[in-house]
């Protein structure tokens, strides 16, 4: 695959400030260990993952679709792409108190949590904008340096989404990432980035267009052979037998059959054949991932756990209405190893 212009600007080996953390280098020769064993328990929006890979306590807070509609003079020239989503989320009811909030609030609380509980890590999964606003971007980075606390950032389909703008689904997002979301970056691949923390290795992989390429896959199919305990951060859902078509990379049912939102959208209608054999191909790599612990997800704008093959993935309620997830990794205790495992 061609490598686009916004690809030569970044690294394979630049860190994000994480404590005991870098762009993961692989080992594709280092022989994969039996499937990892999980036990994961869900309270509202807390989140507890156990396992015996896990050594040491990791806090994450889990923040997707605050669909921030932010802007100013730089954004006229635009207007006729973003108007719709601009008037989308400007006010919103917090999905716990019911009090009427909007995305800047939300988003604000949910820094300032994850402040509180010293997160070792925000993840940002995608709708965070919801158009490519410069003056959303550029507040969302002060806010971010503003807690001293690292991030991980991959798109969401709406954050490089001017509706109506002529072009493909990939090259739409090639350009915007290129033009506005790449300082979020940090430097990193913006389609796929592996980030370890203490000893857990998160895979920000970007399917903002429902669907997987080549490169990406076989940058999964390293990260599994490396061995490594891993956590896929994706935007969309992974699907899930009963399911609805939002839970959308690897839906079977996924087409231009089912595109009920095109036009409302103002964008290129799902292809007529459904997804690529690469993103099928990714889907059962995923679940066929003896190191894989779980995956964390948005889109849907409501909480939910799937298992499937064994492997939990949980996605957190939007961020506009006040939602996001505390994550804790934990080591087993002896005794919940001897009557767990």
């Amino acid at each position: 695959m061609k490598r686009r212009s916004f690809f030569k600007k970044t690294t394979t080996a630049l860190g994000l400030g994480l404590a005991t953390s870098s762009f993961a280098t692989t080992t594709t020769d280092q022989q994969v260990k039996p499937p990892v064993k999980v036990c994961a328990t869900i309270d509202q929006e807390k989140v507890f993952f156990y396992a015996e890979v896990i050594r040491e306590s990791i806090k994450v807070v889990h923040i997707t679709d605050t669909h921030l509609y932010r802007d100013d003079e730089r954004g006229i020239p635009y207007r006729a792409f973003s108007r719709r989503m601009a008037g989308a989320y400007n006010q919103t009811t917090h999905f716990q108190s019911r009090l009427a909030t909007n995305p800047e609030e939300a988003f604000g609380q949910a820094l300032e949590f994850a402040k509180e509980v010293n997160a070792d890590v925000i993840t940002l999964v995608g709708d965070i904008f919801s158009f490519p606003s410069e003056a959303a971007i550029e507040w969302v980075q002060l806010k971010l340096k503003e807690t001293g606390i690292p991030y991980i950032y991959t798109a969401g389909n709406h954050d490089w989404h001017y509706e109506g703008m002529e072009g493909t689904l990939e090259s739409l997002r090639d350009t915007w990432i290129e033009k506005r979301l790449l300082p979020l970056y940090q430097g990193n691949h913006p389609l796929m980035a592996a980030y370890d923390i203490k000893g857990i290795r998160f895979l920000a992989i970007d399917n903002s267009t429902y669907q997987i390429n080549e490169e990406q896959l076989v940058f999964f199919t390293e990260q599994v052979a490396s061995g490594m305990p891993l956590v896929l951060l994706v935007h969309i859902p992974m699907y899930a037998p009963g399911r609805n078509i939002l839970f959308g990379c690897g839906n079977p049912n996924w087409g231009s059959a089912t595109d009920r939102n095109f036009e409302l959208e103002r964008r290129p209608k799902w292809p007529e054949g459904g997804h690529t054999q690469t993103t099928l191909n990714f889907h059962k790599k995923v679940f066929t991932a003896p190191n894989l612990l779980g995956i964390f997800a948005g889109h849907v704008h409501q909480n939910s756990i799937e298992m499937i093959k064994g492997r939990p993935q949980i996605i957190a309620d939007d961020n506009a209405s006040g939602g996001y997830l505390d994550i804790t990794f934990l080591p087993l205790d002896d005794q919940d190893k001897e009557l767990i495992f």
